[in-house]
């Protein structure tokens, strides 16, 4: 890759480049010609680049050995256990991807503005709200667009990439993550990036930005993790990162600034507007001190597939909580960092595997390496268990559930820090699901509602007997009252089962903290919402929000089908096919807090956390190794309990043992009866339970001061 320029060579080849531009546009014979004589020129450039700066890079490569620099060898550990190039699979030039896109037609173009107003009008749930608190009106702007289509030909169009970035920036000014417009082909599907990573920290001095992970075969003098950025295309980094974050659509600042830094160097053209430059000019300080400079290609590489199909009439499409986004973005990671998952997926995103698998030598071994990552870790404050949740994108929300139960009962016990950083969201049922696991309250999933529209009634009224396989039902009523009663949205119901929400009950009974960041967005927001609201433990967040992204998503392909199924079709169907794989999405419903926020939209707002967490050098280069001790510090102060029961059943008398540790009573029931209600001290205690049946359920609840602190189930 090519090295630091001196000013006067890259004044020359920006010279020599702009000619060759230029040359380019007669013919596509004469393009092809200046293209290689391009690549010569680099390679020539590059060579002489490395020749000159050898004998500096081996002094400084003594120098460091002499020091023995630590944080330098972490690097290159780093470096070395970093996935495969994205070269292995098929990879191109940015200018050369985009020389192939631009088929859309005119009448195709007016087609997806049309659909978009649809969507925007009929079915998007946060419009009011977003038009008052963004002050921004997306469906004037779609109108002007679309009269001043009718004004062109097909000779006078503009260009195509201009119609995307329009109808993008138009999506994106609502701020909402889950409502966008999906670029048709070649676009879909496809990534465009740089060969690193770069994260954010913090130190007494203020704000930095390191490289954090390198793509497997990039190399570049005194680069790699741990290398500070400080300038991007000439712009001081923190600048750049806030001008980029602002053409992105984070629901708070926050968001914005964290979108911001990950699309510097990572975008899914599906969601995303190609960068704008052919290449980026990055000015950091080199692992030995030394500043230095290198100017990197964008390229373009085909990305992992989903999990699902989204447009499918499935239950799992129509309870998706999924900033796509991050979704995108956390396959492409993967794709480029991370192989080894990649390869026990066998390219199935969020696969669930036959047999347990270790990724790393310390995690314990799962059958979902791409969604959790578990491990024992030891902080300042004690030893306590670590469980990463990449993603609740699944298609089997009990089996997510029941995994995340087996690797909690691994992991210690007096202590579990529960960390979805970076977390999109996904399946809405496997976000709450899971909190019933921590807890010994009753889970009251989050209610969410229609705006009130004509079309969201048709939808509604097509599937309230769930002819289909999704149950529109419980928001009928209301929306078919609207028209008399005026009500702008319908009632609140939930989503998830009720039923399913509290059908294990509690199975950890240490002290939980939960992990978040900026990121955090949608069926995850969702999750840290029904966290704090049922008060399940302390929230630490490494920014002062999440990404408040409180909604349920729906295709134009779902909505279009819904309308479709079961046959016969709708004939009068506002929904029409879109051109070349396009899609859009919309959030249909919003998700509404629970508990002491009862009714509190989570769009825009968010889930503050109960403390902050500021990335630090270590934290980036060292495995988390400050948010770990703050986590621990957190959970040293919370009280450790334990509830052991045990039942021992001969003939109809049940024998129950009662052995417990920060709970002064237990209450028993058998088949939600009450049976006996026990004041305990510090020695165990048994119960002789009459007339019992095998197969029954005995519940015990334990209670510390007269609060509900654990509870525990057991079939007899």
């Amino acid at each position: 890759m090519p090295g630091p320029r001196k000013s006067a060579a890259k004044k020359t080849t920006a010279k020599k480049t702009a000619a060759k531009k230029t040359a380019a546009k007669k013919t596509t014979a004469t393009a092809k010609k200046t293209a290689a004589k391009t690549t010569a020129a680099n390679k020539t450039v590059a060579k002489k680049t490395a020749s000159k700066n050898t004998a500096a890079n081996k002094t400084a490569a003594k120098n460091a050995a002499a020091a023995k620099n630590a944080a330098a060898a972490k690097n290159a550990a780093a470096a070395k256990k970093t996935a495969a190039p994205a070269e292995q699979a098929s990879t191109v030039p940015l200018p050369q991807f985009l020389a192939s896109a631009g088929t859309l037609t005119l009448d195709q173009r007016k087609l997806l503005v049309d659909q978009a107003l649809l969507l925007l009008e009929q079915n998007y749930v946060h419009l009011p709200e977003k038009v008052a608190m963004h002050a921004v009106n997306p469906l004037q702007r779609l109108r002007v667009m679309r009269a001043r289509m009718e004004r062109r030909t097909a000779e006078s169009m503009e260009a195509e990439w201009i119609f995307h970035r329009e109808m993008s920036s138009i999506f994106h000014s609502v701020r909402d993550l889950h409502t966008n417009y999906l670029l048709p082909a070649p676009f879909a599907g496809k990534i465009a990036y740089l060969p690193f990573m770069i994260e954010k920290c913090y130190d007494t001095t203020g704000e930095h930005y390191l490289i954090t992970n390198i793509v497997t075969g990039y190399s570049a003098p005194q680069f790699g993790p741990g290398a500070e950025v400080t300038h991007w295309n000439g712009t001081p980094i923190a600048r750049a990162v806030a001008l980029n974050g602002a053409q992105f659509a984070g629901s708070n600042d926050a968001a914005n600034l964290a979108r911001g830094l990950e699309s510097l160097t990572l975008r899914p053209l599906v969601i995303q507007a190609p960068p704008d430059e052919d290449w980026v000019t990055l000015s950091y300080v080199g692992l030995d001190g030394s500043a230095q400079e290198l100017r990197e290609q964008w390229k373009v590489t085909t990305n992992l597939p989903p999990m699902t199909n989204l447009d499918a009439v499935t239950p799992a499409s129509a309870s998706m909580g999924l900033d796509l986004d991050s979704d995108e973005k956390a396959r492409a990671k993967k794709a480029l960092y991370v192989r080894e998952v990649v390869d026990l997926e066998q390219g199935q995103t969020s696969a669930e595997l036959t047999e347990p698998v270790a990724v790393g030598g310390a995690d314990l071994a799962t059958t979902m390496p791409g969604v959790f990552r578990a491990r024992e870790v030891v902080t300042a404050h004690g030893t306590f268990g670590h469980l990463r949740i990449f993603t609740f994108s699944v298609t089997d929300p009990v089996a997510f559930r029941d995994e995340f139960v087996r690797l909690a009962a691994a992991l210690p016990q007096n202590g579990l820090i529960v960390d979805v950083r970076d977390n999109g969201g996904g399946h809405i049922y496997a976000s709450e699901f899971t909190l019933q696991t921590m807890t010994p309250r009753h889970i009251s999933p989050e209610p969410v509602q229609f705006i009130s529209t004509p079309l969201n009634l048709r939808l509604c009224r097509r599937h309230k007997d769930n002819p289909a396989g999704i149950d529109l039902g419980p928001w009928f009523d209301s929306l078919d009252l609207a028209t008399e009663t005026g009500a702008a949205y319908s009632a609140a119901k939930p989503i998830t089962p009720e039923d399913g929400a509290n059908e294990i009950g509690q199975t950890y009974y240490g002290p939980v903290v939960l992990v978040t960041d900026a990121r955090v967005y949608s069926a995850t927001d969702i999750f840290a919402a029904g966290f704090a609201d049922h008060q399940i433990g302390k929230i630490l967040g490494v920014d002062d929000n999440t990404g408040a992204g409180g909604a349920n998503v729906w295709t134009h392909g779902l909505l279009a089908t819904l309308l479709n199924e079961p046959p016969p079709p709708d004939p009068t169907s506002p929904y029409e096919a879109l051109p070349n794989g396009a899609n859009m999405r919309v959030a249909i419903r919003r998700t509404l807090r629970v508990g002491e926020l009862s009714g509190t939209p989570v769009e825009d707002l968010g889930v503050r956390p109960d403390a902050t967490h500021k990335m630090t050098r270590a934290d980036l280069l060292e495995g988390n190794v400050d948010l770990l001790d703050a986590a621990g510090a957190l959970l040293t102060a919370m009280p450790v309990r334990r509830l052991g029961v045990t039942v021992s059943l001969a003939g109809t008398t049940l024998t129950v043992g009662l052995d417990v540790d920060g709970i002064d009573r237990v209450d028993v029931y058998l088949d939600d009866r009450p049976i006996s209600s026990e004041d305990l001290a510090a020695d165990p205690v048994n119960l002789t339970v009459l007339d019992v049946k095998a197969g029954q359920v005995l519940r015990a609840d334990g209670y510390s001061g007269g609060e509900l602190v654990a509870s525990r189930r057991l079939t007899v």
